[in-house]
């Protein structure tokens, strides 16, 4: 699961050759596979890459490289796709069943996505160290009440049409086309009154947003080695959005928020944080206006207790003691860790890290809150509660702006999207307008939840499974 533990040679090339070359096989033999593996795990151009400079999603590319460039038996991947663009999610199940297909490979997969699962040509569902059901993707998964019951997330779309029309579950749709013919085939219809009124709440939303506190002015970065990682970009964001960045592994999303907390410096154009320069201010300076919660939480935590931890931003800002015993109590009520002050955060989940690291940047009280990847190797259950903490922070006036792979947390959460491919804006809108172009996102290695897909092919963009739910007419 922790991709970054397994990577450790100088250079892509190497990584992958290490297997092989441990099992004696011949050198041209090994430059064969390297090349093989290299174009299956889509990393051509990469070979004399350092690892440590990929991309989350590249790096995650290539710890599944050079497993698969041992040609083993069996093939045990631990959420192998947590870090892949919807796209690449995709490319991997498809390598899976091309490998599984030849009979070159067995393959167990460990996954909590249920779209994910889909792929599979058999699943087992676990609870409590216990085996609860075994059998085939589709006749599992299209049973909802037992989805939910476990605390998996339910397939939406057997899960509308059983909500809405109690269908017998071996009649359920299970994916956004077969799901499309039975809202045809039923008479289904749209609410034009119900969509209308969530239209005009967004309306209303927006216009409640306050001041631009995030100017991007022409923007380009360069690494030392030539990458040109953002190419020109240009937007601003106001107070009190929450914004979701989006785009394929490699395209520049952590580069370009690297730089509204100065922890990058602009080769060209500028980055203004409520009016102040980031080339003219510190990162200490910025870090009083924008808080930044790494993809790792254990890039981030450093300290032996929890308290120490989330007292550490104040503490260096000469906040007193008093106060800081107040701003951790805040911090910790806030993500629901209160009474974890004298654990050490390493021996906590890794939902309760995430939460730990977000509270470290809650006690330095920044209006502004950057997320990289939050909900990255967490299960259902912990996603939900990172994103409704996350939603509370912005309905309580932080300004929000998300990095993300998660399709679905941004279609139920995100007011607004900006679509970034090899370093430039591609989209920027309103989320529920950015969902409708299906065709432009797919371009992009983007794909959209099942439920929208459903919603975009009958007539409308919906975002979640209860707006869909809401709008829909004829039901009976």
């Amino acid at each position: 699961q922790d991709f970054e533990a397994q990577l450790f040679s100088t250079y892509v090339n190497l990584e992958i050759a290490f297997g092989p070359e441990n099992f004696g096989i011949e050198r041209e033999e090994i430059v064969r596979r390297i090349e093989k593996v290299i174009k299956t795990v889509k990393l051509e151009g990469f070979e004399n890459r350092q690892p440590a400079t990929l991309s989350g999603g590249q790096k995650q590319r290539l710890a599944i490289g050079s497993v698969l460039a041992t040609y083993p038996d069996i093939i045990c991947m631990d959420e192998p796709t947590t870090d892949l663009d919807p796209i690449g999610k995709i490319g991997i199940f498809n390598i899976a069943k091309e490998l599984h297909a030849s009979s070159q490979f067995t393959l167990l997969i460990v996954e909590h996505e249920t779209e994910e699962a889909l792929h599979a040509d058999r699943l087992i569902m676990m609870k409590g160290g216990q085996v609860l059901k075994d059998g085939k993707p589709g006749e599992l998964l299209r049973d909802v009440d037992f989805t939910d019951e476990i605390g998996i997330m339910s397939l939406h779309i057997p899960s509308y049409f059983y909500r809405l029309l109690h269908m017998e579950q071996k009649e359920l749709p299970l994916t956004p086309e077969d799901g499309a013919a039975v809202f045809r085939e039923k008479k289904l219809s749209f609410n034009e009154n119900q969509y209308a009124e969530i239209l005009r709440k967004e309306d209303e939303r927006e216009a409640s947003y306050g001041e631009t506190v995030l100017t991007v002015d022409k923007l380009i970065h360069v690494y030392p080695n030539g990458n040109k990682a953002v190419d020109d970009i240009s937007f601003k964001v106001r107070e009190r959005e929450f914004m979701a960045v989006l785009g394929h592994n490699g395209s520049g999303k952590t580069t370009l928020v690297k730089h509204f907390n100065a922890l990058l410096a602009p080769t060209e154009g500028d980055v203004t944080i409520y009016g102040k320069n980031t080339r003219d201010h510190s990162i200490f300076e910025i870090g009083k206006e924008i808080g930044y919660v790494f993809q790792n939480p254990d890039h981030q935590i450093f300290a032996d207790t929890v308290f120490d931890e989330v007292a550490f931003s104040p503490k260096i800002r000469g906040v007193s003691k008093e106060e800081i015993k107040e701003r951790v109590h805040e911090a910790l009520k806030a993500v629901d860790l209160v009474g974890y002050e004298e654990e050490d955060p390493f021996s906590l989940s890794k939902g309760e890290r995430q939460r730990v690291a977000v509270a470290s940047i809650l006690s330095a009280k920044p209006k502004i809150i950057v997320l990289d990847e939050p909900t990255t190797g967490l299960d259902y259950k912990e996603q939900k509660k990172m994103m409704e903490l996350i939603k509370q922070l912005n309905e309580s006036g932080h300004t929000i702006i998300m990095i993300t792979h998660t399709m679905w947390v941004v279609s139920e959460y995100a007011h607004r999207v900006a679509v970034i491919k090899d370093g430039e804006v591609m989209m920027d809108g309103r989320t529920r307008d950015v969902f409708a172009e299906e065709e432009k996102l797919q371009k992009s290695f983007l794909r959209t939840p099942h439920i929208v897909s459903l919603s975009n092919q009958v007539g409308k963009t919906v975002l979640s499974l209860d707006e869909m739910i809401s709008c829909t007419e004829g039901a009976c």
